[in-house]
């Protein structure tokens, strides 16, 4: 398979720079078959929900990643360099992003609100730093200062708000480690979720630290030679004994929101056609060839052409059906990517 093949024409308008307020006043596409959609709204995605169901969610915190430092020349002049901090390594060594890049080489001092970090190695796509013994004094700084990594299809059409802090996290997120959101999950409000629980259906929680992996452009033309990063990812045990009590019941469908909560899911399915539990590291790529086993249903937003998301979805519906998905996506002027609408697939 090329990379080409998963490529297809989004008009530029129909990117999304802000959320739908209220959230779940969002659009549903509900992909019944592959000649067949219906065009909802996402509160009514309570009508394709049933008694015993198991909506899996992802509860990760995006936590915030940007901040500028500023390295200084001989002649005293500063240079402001934006940092992303993708993952604390070890003590004082992380991985980070920067721009511009070409603004720092290998053992570049630069300060980031008073701390000193060092850049130790730089790679294509990567940067390590190390802020020796003021790890945490660092870490308080990047609380405190750092902004959430919003898109750059969004930074680079508006500025970052306020309010973003609070729309790009889901109602339920608590277990802080994610530079990116699971963007799925924001379109539930807390009145839609208690109204699901009424329907008595269940709402269980994994965890994937959304990183790098999940994002990356993809480099290789030939897509089984790409590769993710790896991502921490959790499934308790008393989760992986719901869901497997779940599956094993024809008349009860587990519903995956979002691609990170099914590339836990299907980490843990890996084995004997049961959920185990876990608490690893994941680099699962899913493509068409791989079948998807551990779900019946997903609910996922609209991804980007030749992306990994965008391949695993054709991997879940078929290749031809996702193409003509979202060609009925763009006809109907749904909105695209983190801040747009959704999609609920059914596993074909």
């Amino acid at each position: 398979m090329k990379l080409t093949d998963f490529s297809f024409n989004l008009p530029k308008d129909l990117i999304s720079t802000k959320p739908s307020n209220p959230r779940d006043a969002s659009r549903l596409l509900h992909h019944v078959s592959s000649n067949r959609f219906e065009d909802l709204q996402f509160k009514n995605i309570i009508s394709l929900l049933n008694k015993g169901d198991v909506l899996v969610v992802n509860d990760t915190k995006v936590v915030p990643s940007e901040i500028m430092g500023l390295k200084a020349n001989n002649l005293g002049e500063r240079s402001k360099i934006m940092f992303t901090f993708i993952e604390n390594l070890k003590d004082g060594i992380w991985s980070c992003y920067v721009k511009p890049g070409k603004k720092i080489q290998e053992n570049d001092v630069v300060s980031i609100y008073g701390v000193d970090c060092r850049i130790i190695k730089k790679s294509e796509r990567i940067v390590l730093v190390n802020f020796n013994g003021k790890n945490h004094e660092f870490k308080k700084n990047l609380e405190k200062y750092g902004n959430l990594m919003l898109p750059p299809y969004i930074t680079s059409r508006r500025k970052y708000k306020k309010s973003d802090e609070e729309d790009y996290q889901t109602v339920y997120s608590k277990n802080l480690g994610s530079i990116a959101a699971p963007t799925a999950g924001l379109h539930f409000t807390e009145d839609l979720l208690k109204e699901i629980k009424s329907k008595q259906v269940n709402i269980k929680n994994v965890t994937l630290s959304v990183g790098s992996g999940t994002f990356s452009k993809l480099e290789n033309e030939k897509v089984e030679e790409n590769l993710l990063f790896k991502e921490k990812c959790f499934l308790s045990k008393d989760t992986s004994k719901f869901l497997n009590s779940a599956y094993k019941d024809p008349k009860r469908k587990i519903i995956a929101v979002g691609t990170t909560t099914l590339r836990v899911l299907e980490t843990s399915f890996i084995n004997n056609n049961s959920f185990e539990p876990i608490d690893t590291f994941t680099d699962i790529f899913i493509y068409p060839g791989k079948k998807i086993k551990s779900i019946d249903s997903l609910i996922t937003n609209f991804h980007l052409p030749q992306s990994s998301l965008f391949i695993l979805i054709c991997a879940f519906i078929g290749r031809a059906n996702a193409v003509k998905m979202y060609h009925h996506a763009i006809r109907k002027r749904y909105r695209f990517y983190s801040y747009g609408d959704s999609c609920f697939l059914n596993n074909g």
